[in-house]
């Protein structure tokens, strides 16, 4: 049995406007120019209030700025003018996957818990998942604790494991816990980086992303191709 861990933010879900609006306003709440579209996307994937540290350093206004992103983003989401749809082909190929008797699927993201429930309740996913690791559970990316966390709860080994993700810190937090990675090409972070950081493979569409799964459901001893 073979465990396929997804990140949200950049990977199934394009969040990217209701994140930046987030982030101008909760450093409006605070008196702060925000930050650039690129250095706010540029975090994502940590989680909070560590996300916050690169962009204001660890003396700054953190406890502030985390309450009111998440204040924000809450208000937001309800929001039909901020959307935050799926990538092309996400919502099919877990579907798809998660008919499967083969493989189980995991959640190992930087959102709250909350933020996950959220999106479970409004597609019906909840029993799709096996294990859901959050920012509300375990150290933030890069630290392999999310894995470890999910292995322990799913009893897969690291061989049977495989990560997807978007950033840096998805590639780093993979590499840190010896089990593999896909990155995905539409994310928040250059293919470039997540290459550097370790990443086994590289995919550009969620065809070739089901196409690769497909190779390491069957055979989780080769090679990802790349």
């Amino acid at each position: 049995m073979k465990l396929v861990l997804f990140d949200v933010d950049g990977t199934i879900i394009d969040s990217q406007n209701i994140i930046v609006a987030s982030m101008e306003s909760a450093f409006a709440s605070v008196g702060l120019a925000a930050p650039s579209r690129a250095d706010a996307l540029s975090i994502v994937g940590l989680s909070l209030p560590y996300a916050f540290v690169p962009l204001v350093g660890a003396d700054g206004p953190i406890q502030e700025l985390t309450a009111a992103f998440k204040s924000a983003f809450a208000g937001f989401r309800a929001n039909a003018a901020i959307a935050s749809p799926f990538f092309d082909g996400a919502q099919e190929l877990i579907g798809a996957l998660g008919e499967r008797d083969d493989v189980m699927l995991g959640i190992a993201t930087g959102k709250s818990r909350r933020g996950v429930d959220h999106i479970f309740e409004k597609y019906n996913w909840r029993h799709l998942f096996t294990t859901v690791q959050t920012a509300d559970d375990a150290a933030s990316k890069p630290s392999p604790e999310m894995i470890y966390r999910a292995m322990a709860e799913t009893g897969v080994r690291a061989q049977d494991l495989v990560m997807i993700g978007d950033t840096t810190y998805d590639m780093a937090m993979a590499a840190n816990a010896g089990v593999r990675s896909i990155g995905v090409a539409w994310g928040y972070h250059g293919v470039d980086t997540l290459t550097a950081q370790g990443a086994d493979a590289i995919v550009s569409s969620c065809a070739e992303l089901g196409e690769t799964l497909d190779g390491f459901i069957a055979c989780g001893d080769i090679p990802l191709k790349s």
